[in-house]
């Protein structure tokens, strides 16, 4: 396989559509390494089709809207939207054939090998064939509806990442008819035969029953398809009364998005290519075919299957080392996660948090140390403390049932203020963040939607209490979602901290989230869209005066112009940078006479690496860590509520250096983006395994 980049014409920014297609695959790199047990491999398959599944329902739709529009000028990064779109179809073509050529070839077999093996109907001996029969006149048959096209019966719509047969009979003199019949997704898509250990797909249970589906009529053909639909949401809030309900209305409009993509199996018929290509206002160019299996990302499924020598031993996060409570014992502390496999229930934490955070600030690294033992424990106490006044938070992602939801709820029926801003524009959590808001204001909860035209990303939340020394603030900070879920496999941070002027700056934008508050200045916090891209700029710049100046920059993404440019500035003064980038990085490192200071890093692994920690100096001299939720994008700077707050804690800031250098060692596995805007992958030690290590070092 080769890099989606590419043989490109650099300028001063690299593609952001090509560079996120560079992204997904090195995701798809993990999937390929036989040095991973084979179950991670296959969730790393599906990880990366999932990805490039949403990559098509919302970034392909929006050059597609500027081609539509007679955009023909050239962006900051030298492409046209059409010169963006053809290499889009080139990279994303590459990919998908890799990705099935990766799991026909190595990982099927592989499969088979450890006695996990896929069947076709006409590989079964008559006790599983009755047995299939079974099941599809039980279980499929009622749920399908298959659906002809002639002049009685027009063209059926189909729905956004659906998979289909496309079926040809001899129905009439007149020649072939077609009809469409959707594989029922409320199904399993891969079924489990009787012995446990082989498997045969849905569709070929489908495509072997046919004769019951068009009974009277010759079968003559039938292959898979799959369609993708823009599936993205414009929303413009200024133009409703009612934010919530207008919500509502657009998630039912999203099923009708255009299509974008049609993924063929090579079998497809000519005949049925152009039909659909036809009435789904498609061309061919927009015909993606690959072999094997379409939508990988239903290999989810096999993930699940219960084979733990084919997994990654599960970790337990740890209660951070502040938040233990004396008498734990080390024994206790090894219980933490919630019931996943392989572990004990997590124990409730004994630690007085109040207590503790008036002597100190507290760090949470997740995954490595605990969700529910630090700011989900944190939240409980709170709710039922009788001195408890309010309790306010952002709510962005969270998890399907919390316990974090249900100490909201039980701190309203308790009388406490409590206030929680939920973002109900969270890309394809929607109709959850609907549900959780409904849930909350039946509750007694204050839930408000933030403020009009922004989303509201920052994670921050708030307790007030009151105290012999007066009313006290109790805030957090994290670079992630308050989700149980994503907290065992999301790498972030978070801070508790009591600092007066810190809370202060969060009592202020809860203000401004809430009501009509236009306040701007702020003391500690940097939040945008007032001052976030500003402050970023101008640490930048004072970094790059010194003569030992060095920014550490570790994000999902750099996309902004204004940050990309103020650091090259500072690679032009002599300042070094080194930027690890998860995600997508239009910044061009390693330029003479513009960025030859500048080292950018990429690391992708079994934690998804989430966190965003702004590091501007170095210990000996002084420096300032800035953590938060905000990429260096547009979006982030310009159109999120979003906050960075500095870490003032000397022993706290010590361990931030400490975990970032980390990612900057030479000998961990990471790729490296070159100068020709080409990523290079060198092998070396797991970095995820060294911070469990590390952890585990803490925690002894």
């Amino acid at each position: 396989m080769s890099a989606a980049n590419g043989t490109r014409s650099l300028k001063r920014y690299l593609n952001r559509e090509l560079s996120w297609l560079d992204f997904n695959y090195r995701v798809l790199a993990l999937a390929c390494d036989s040095d991973l047990p084979l179950l991670e491999r296959i969730k790393f398959a599906a990880i990366h089709a999932s990805n490039l599944d949403e990559f098509f329902q919302v970034r392909v739709p929006t050059v597609l809207d500027s081609i539509d529009a007679g955009v023909r000028r050239s962006g900051p990064d030298g492409l046209t939207p059409r010169a963006q779109l053809k290499g889009i179809r080139a990279a994303a073509a590459e990919q998908l054939r890799d990705a099935s050529a990766l799991f026909e070839d190595e990982l099927r077999p592989a499969l088979a090998t450890e006695g996990i093996e896929f069947v076709e109907p006409d590989d079964l001996d008559d006790t599983n064939r009755a047995w299939v029969a079974q099941l599809f006149g039980e279980q499929v048959f009622p749920v399908l509806t298959p659906l002809a096209v002639d002049p009685a019966h027009p063209f059926p719509y189909i729905s956004d990442l659906s998979l289909n047969l496309a079926v040809f009979v001899e129905h009439s003199r007149s020649g072939p008819s077609f009809a469409r019949v959707k594989v029922p997704p409320i199904l399993p898509r891969f079924l489990a035969l009787p012995d446990g250990h082989r498997f045969i797909t849905l569709e070929s249970v489908i495509a072997g029953h046919l004769g019951d589906l068009f009974p009277g009529v010759k079968v003559i053909s039938h292959s898979t398809f799959r369609v993708t639909r823009d599936a993205d949401l414009d929303i413009d809030d200024t133009e409703t009364d009612d934010l919530l309900k207008h919500m509502e209305l657009e998630l039912r409009q999203r099923r009708f998005g255009g299509a974008v993509r049609l993924e063929a199996a090579p079998d497809l018929s000519r005949a049925a290519l152009d039909m659909l290509t036809r009435e789904l206002k498609l061309t061919h160019d927009d015909v993606y075919t690959s072999k094997g299996l379409l939508g990988l990302s239903d290999l989810f499924e096999l993930y699940g299957i219960e084979r733990d020598d084919l997994k990654t031993p599960p970790h337990n996060p740890r209660t951070p080392l502040p938040l233990r409570a004396p008498s734990e014992a080390p024994s206790l502390l090894g219980a933490g996660t919630g019931g996943r496999r392989g572990a004990a229930p997590e124990p409730e934490v004994g630690v007085d948090f109040f207590d503790v955070l008036k002597r100190q600030d507290v760090l949470v690294h997740l995954p490595y140390e605990s969700f529910n033992t630090s700011l989900d424990a944190f939240i409980r106490q709170a709710a039922v403390d009788p001195d408890v006044l309010a309790m306010k938070m952002t709510m962005y992602r969270t998890s399907e049932r919390t316990r974090l939801v249900d100490s909201l709820i039980r701190a309203a029926e308790r009388g406490k203020q409590v206030v929680v801003v939920v973002e109900l524009k969270a890309r394809f959590d929607e109709h959850a963040n609907i549900e959780w808001a409904r849930i909350l204001e039946r509750a007694g909860v204050h839930v408000a939607y933030g403020v009009v035209g922004l989303k509201t990303h920052c994670k921050l939340a708030m307790v007030v209490r009151r105290e012999p020394r007066g009313i006290a603030h109790y805030c957090f900070i994290g670079t992630g979602n308050f989700n149980a879920d994503t907290a065992l496999i999301y790498e972030d941070f978070g801070l508790l901290t009591t600092d007066a002027d810190f809370a202060a700056d969060v009592a202020g934008l809860f203000n401004s989230l809430t009501g009509y508050s236009r306040k701007t200045d702020y003391h500690k916090l940097a939040v945008a869209p007032h001052s976030l891209g500003q402050s970023l700029v101008k640490h930048i710049a004072a970094e790059a005066a010194e003569p030992d100046g060095h920014i550490v920059m570790k994000m999902n993404a750099i996309v902004d112009n204004d940050v990309i440019d103020a650091l090259y500035g500072a690679s032009q003064q002599g300042c070094r940078i080194d930027l690890v980038v998860r995600g997508i990085c239009c910044l061009v490192p390693g330029v003479a006479g513009m960025s030859e200071n500048i080292f950018v890093r990429s690391i992708v692994g079994r934690f998804l690496e989430h966190s965003r920690v702004y590091r501007f100096g170095n210990p000996a001299r002084g420096h300032t860590i800035l953590l938060g939720s905000a990429d260096a994008m547009p979006r982030n700077l310009r159109y999120r509520v979003e906050a960075l707050a500095p870490v003032d804690s000397p022993a706290l800031a010590a361990e931030l250096t400490e975990l970032t250098d980390m990612y900057l060692d030479d000998g961990i596995a990471h790729w490296e983006l070159g100068s020709d805007g080409e990523w290079t992958q060198y092998s070396g030690t797991d970095l995820h395994e060294l911070m469990l290590a590390r952890h585990a070092d803490r925690r002894s």
